[in-house]
Parts: structure tokens; C-alpha cells; sequence
């Protein structure tokens, strides 16, 4: 980055990996330029505040982040309560974003149009490394600026970008002309969008934690509105997979919530219909009917796709990227999380090396770098953007030295988590090759960072002498 070296980098997204990447460079020495195309920090977790995140605090924060808020006095929340999106806007990302070091250098309601290298289409090779790249942003009001810099951060997620409900990885047949009968992935059910699903019959299609949450808020609104029917649809031929390793997860709110999923659908409080794969849907007097490959049908006054996200690659059309086929992750993390193949399995610790593109200089982290995979932890994202932070800064030992501490998840196959449906033969090749003995799931939580004892590991020690939250798990 020497000939570049006045110019910031390029952040893209003021979510907790963004923002976690603006601290790192900052105590890099880097100047960060932080583009969020929402009205504040953390704008898309805002749309589900109202869900709470398996994972407790101590895996949720970032410790460049957390020594930034140390330092203006801030406390930290106790490791060991699980927050939910709100307390995660409200308790971390606001007070960061509002920190002068992150204010002075966040852009909200920036949207990224489109990334290049300065003078040069992705075709000219010659001199590319060493010209800065140019950050094409709309503004609010219409505005559009571009921005040289010197390399750039994408960590702009895949919320915005859901996949379809159809099977083939396209929209159903029907599916745009029945949009308005599709909600939100994540809806409030039982608080401001509740209007929407009280006393009607709702069909939550997806075999993810975003479904296994939003199922279980529905049965808490049919306890004050009986007349709400939940009906689950999944492609693959069991449920097994989503309920998840119960009491062997490391994470009690994950275990907790596949428990009480299954639980519910074994009440018949939800109506779990397997082997469901959508081929269309079509309006039919007010409702929505959605047919399977199979011919079945069901009928629905809302539909709520927890079919998972995928990244959104527009803006990055002029840049050399090096991309696994299936995933569209990074070509060396691809295999490694790759849903179909990903079983028993550790994510190996890594950074700027595997994250790396032709495009030098260039990363994409956080959920966005996972492309299709479902399985994605925030500490994983902070491990990424330390590294990436460091291989900026030319500190290519530091930028190497990766590592990520990940709790059991108590199920030895694909995920449980996945976010997308599984077809049935592969939910039963996966199941049929679970290992006898599970190896300790490697999730992000870093350790071994080169600023001494770190703020991650303060928090870990004082689990201790902290109890557990004695808050019910109500949406975990």
C-alpha cells in the first residue's frame, strides 16, 4: 500500500465486522473510510432486534472494539447473557459508532454503487496493484461520489439478498406476482408486525435458526391468538437437523432452541410438512397456495422465507475476484464450508491469506465472505478482519497468526444451523457419516492477539465468578 499510503481504506458496512474492522485499523495506524448504506450502525440487525442470539456476549464483541470503548469508560455487558439484536445495537454498536474515532469517519445512508480501479476496467493488468481503487457511493438525496482508496474492506453481509423459495436456486413460479404475501425473514410477530400474523395461517418455509425462531415467536402468539395456524415447511426428509444437539451444545441457547422447536412440533402446536420442495405459488382469494414438487399443496395468508441470504456481487463486477463455484466464497475457505460437504466439522482458523484475492488489497469478511454457506459466528468475522487489518498494515507474521476457539456444537453432521433446506438425500448422507466421537467445533472466539492479555480474554476469565443469565430463553 505504499503508493497509497495517504488514502484510506474502504470500509463497507457499520455492522459488528465493519465497524470491528474500523478499529483495527485505526490502531493500525490506517485510516479508515466507513460506508454504511443505512441510517446508523448496525441498520440491518436493527430489522430483528426483537430476536436474541444463541451465542452469549463474550463471542459478540470485538476486542480492538472493546478496547476502544474501554477507554471512553464504557462496561462491558456480562459475558455470559445472551443479548438479542437490540441489546446488541443498543449496548455495543451504538456507543462504538458514537465513539469520535468511528463518527468522525462514518458515512450513513452511503450506499456502494460499484468498486474499480482507478482509471483501469478489471481487463488492464499492467500497474493495477499499485493504483487505488475508487469507491463509487450514492448518497441520500441522490448524490453520487466516488472515493479513492487505498484497499478495501467489504463487509457489507448478505441480509439485504435472501435466496428464493424455489428448489433450482430460483424464484418459484409465481413467487413476485405473490410478493405482498411474503413477509421479512425475521418478522416481530408478536410485537409491531403482529397485525400481520394474529388469527391467520402462516407458512414459515426454511430448515434454519432464523425459522426455528421465528416458529417458535408464532406459538407464543397463538397462546393469546388460538386461531393461528403454524404450518413448517422443509425439503428435507427430517427436522433432525434443526433441532440441533440439545443439551451436548456448548451454546445453551442453541441447544435450548432446537429443544423447544421440537417440542412444539411434537404438541402438533406447528405443522411440520418434510420433503416439502416449492415448485410455484399463486393467489386464490385472498391466500397464497404453495404446491410441492410432489403436487401437494398448502394454503397460506402469509409466507415467511427463512430460506437464508446469498451475496449480492454487483458492486464488485469491475474487481479480479477468486470465488468458489458452489458457495461463492473465497476459492480456498469455499471447501472448507462448503453445506453439502461441511460435516463433523471444524472451521481451521483463518485471515488475510485464505480471504485473499487477485485483487490486491481487496477482502470481502464477515457473513459476506461465508457467500451461500449458512454458518457464520460474529467472532469468526473478528478474527477475519484482525488479520485482514494486519496484511493492510504490512504485518504479514501478525496477519498469518490466526486462531478461532468455537464451542461444541453437540451435532456431528452439517450444521445445525443451516439456513437453507437441505434435499432429502443429502440430510441423509449427511446424518449416515456423523462421526462416532465429535471433535470441539472451532467458531471464532480469537485468542493469542499481539496487543498482551486482550479484552476477549478479560471477559472469559470472569466466567468464573459470573452466573449463568437466569433469563428465560424465550426466542433464543
Amino acid at each position: 500500500m505504499d503508493s497509497t499510503k495517504n488514502l484510506p481504506v474502504a470500509v463497507i458496512g457499520a455492522g459488528p465486522v465493519g465497524l470491528a474492522a474500523a478499529a483495527h485499523l485505526l490502531e493500525r495506524g490506517l485510516e479508515p473510510l466507513i460506508l454504511e448504506a443505512g441510517p446508523s450502525a448496525g441498520a440491518a440487525i436493527e430489522q430483528w432486534r426483537h430476536i436474541r442470539l444463541f451465542s452469549p456476549w463474550r463471542f459478540n464483541i470485538d476486542d480492538a472494539a472493546v478496547r476502544l470503548l474501554e477507554a471512553s469508560g464504557w462496561e462491558a455487558p456480562r459475558p455470559t447473557a445472551v443479548p438479542y439484536g437490540g441489546e446488541l445495537i443498543d449496548q455495543y454498536l451504538t456507543p462504538l459508532a458514537a465513539l469520535p474515532e468511528i463518527a468522525s469517519r462514518l458515512q450513513t445512508g452511503a450506499r456502494v454503487l460499484a468498486i474499480t480501479r482507478q482509471g483501469l476496467d478489471k481487463t488492464h493488468t499492467r500497474g493495477r496493484d499499485t493504483i487505488p481503487f475508487v469507491v463509487r457511493v450514492e448518497h441520500d438525496g441522490g448524490d453520487i461520489r466516488d472515493y479513492p482508496t487505498a484497499g478495501v474492506i467489504d463487509a457489507s453481509g448478505t441480509w439485504s439478498n435472501r435466496n428464493p423459495l424455489g428448489t433450482s436456486g430460483l424464484a418459484a413460479v409465481g413467487e413476485p406476482a405473490v410478493a405482498s404475501r411474503i413477509s421479512s425473514p425475521l418478522p416481530d410477530v408478536t410485537g409491531s408486525d403482529r397485525g400481520a400474523f394474529a388469527a391467520r395461517r402462516v407458512l414459515v418455509v426454511g430448515a434454519g435458526h432464523s425459522a426455528a425462531n421465528t416458529l417458535i415467536n408464532l406459538a407464543d402468539l397463538a397462546k393469546d391468538e388460538p386461531d393461528t395456524r403454524i404450518l413448517w415447511a422443509i425439503r428435507g426428509a427430517s427436522a433432525a437437523k434443526v433441532y440441533g444437539g440439545g443439551d451436548l451444545d456448548d451454546l445453551p441457547a442453541r441447544g435450548q432452541l432446537g429443544a423447544r422447536l421440537r417440542r412444539l412440533v411434537e404438541a402438533g402446536t406447528i405443522e411440520l410438512h418434510t420433503g416439502f420442495g416449492i415448485a410455484s405459488l399463486a393467489s386464490t382469494g385472498g391466500a397464497v397456495t404453495v404446491a410441492s414438487v410432489d403436487g401437494r399443496t398448502l394454503e397460506a395468508d402469509v409466507v415467511v422465507p427463512c430460506t437464508g441470504f446469498r451475496p449480492d456481487l454487483n458492486i464488485l463486477r469491475e474487481l479480479r475476484l477468486n470465488l468458489d463455484p458452489a458457495v461463492e466464497a473465497p476459492v480456498e475457505l469455499g471447501p472448507l464450508i462448503d453445506p453439502e460437504f461441511h460435516s463433523c466439522g471444524t472451521v481451521p482458523p483463518h485471515g488475510a491469506a485464505l480471504l485473499a484475492h487477485p485483487e490486491k488489497d481487496f477482502y470481502i469478511v464477515g457473513m459476506k465472505s461465508y457467500g451461500r454457506a449458512p454458518t457464520f459466528l460474529l467472532a469468526t468475522g473478528y478474527e477475519q478482519v484482525r488479520s485482514v487489518a494486519a496484511a493492510l498494515a504490512g504485518d504479514r507474521e501478525a496477519a498469518d497468526t490466526v486462531q478461532l476457539e468455537l464451542p461444541e456444537t453437540g451435532v456431528c453432521s452439517t450444521d445445525a444451523g443451516t439456513s437453507c433446506d437441505v434435499p432429502a438425500a443429502v440430510a441423509v448422507a449427511s446424518e449416515s457419516s456423523c462421526c462416532a466421537a465429535a471433535e470441539p467445533v472451532l467458531i471464532g472466539f480469537p485468542t493469542g492477539l499481539s496487543h498482551g492479555r486482550s479484552s476477549q480474554e478479560k471477559l472469559a476469565a470472569s466466567l468464573l465468578s459470573s452466573p449463568s443469565s437466569d433469563k428465560e430463553e424465550s426466542n433464543a
